[in-house]
């Protein structure tokens, strides 16, 4: 019995060595195109770039020749900038006129009869309302501030990334053909680079 088995190995072993598989019929066709790497890769691209936006908002997005992203820097900083300067005035001018008010002093919210235009506790509440939209101004600056450094940093980053025709994403939905009483469905996910 142990001679039959070993001799039946043996037969199985010689055989699969004349056997062939499925010849491959995926045809590889030569591209014209010339595909250049000639980028260098420069690691200090993304801190220059948001250096140059600490220094001037938009510089880093004109170092990275996005010059479009130029006006949307300096007005995520600008806008919020007039009206914290505006609010700022007001506010100033409100509590001027409060002191005033307080201390028995003719102030600008007041007629020359003594007539008050605004009284002492709208100016109070203008006070409190212009401070709180001065001090959200003055927030929204900052956050426009950061965030144009930070968008130039990573799109320095992202500059730097091969985006040629070689990356490929192939999604492919396949049914499972060994379960057909109740079917299911993969997914299959495949990238190459």
């Amino acid at each position: 019995m142990f001679k039959k088995s070993l001799i039946l190995r043996i037969f199985f072993l010689l055989c699969s060595f004349c056997c062939f598989s499925q010849k491959d019929t995926v045809k590889i066709v030569p591209s014209n195109r010339i595909i250049s790497l000639n980028k260098v890769y420069n690691p200090l691209a993304p801190s220059k770039a948001a250096f140059y936006s600490a220094v001037f908002p938009g510089g880093g997005q004109m170092f990275n020749k996005k010059y479009w992203k130029v006006p949307l820097a300096w007005a995520a900083v600008g806008i919020p900038t007039y009206f914290y300067l505006d609010n700022n005035t007001e506010y100033k001018r409100y509590r001027t006129a409060y002191k005033q008010r307080r201390n028995g002093l003719q102030d600008e919210f007041s007629l020359e009869d003594g007539t008050e235009v605004i009284s002492l506790t709208g100016l109070e509440r203008a006070q409190k309302t212009l401070r709180g939209n001065r001090d959200l101004s003055i927030l929204v600056a900052v956050l426009g501030y950061v965030l144009q450094i930070v968008e130039a940093s990573v799109n320095a980053h992202l500059l730097q990334f091969d985006t040629s025709d070689n990356l490929t994403v192939n999604p492919i939905m396949m049914i499972d053909p060994t379960k057909i009483e109740a079917p299911s469905v993969g997914f299959s996910f495949k990238y190459d680079f």
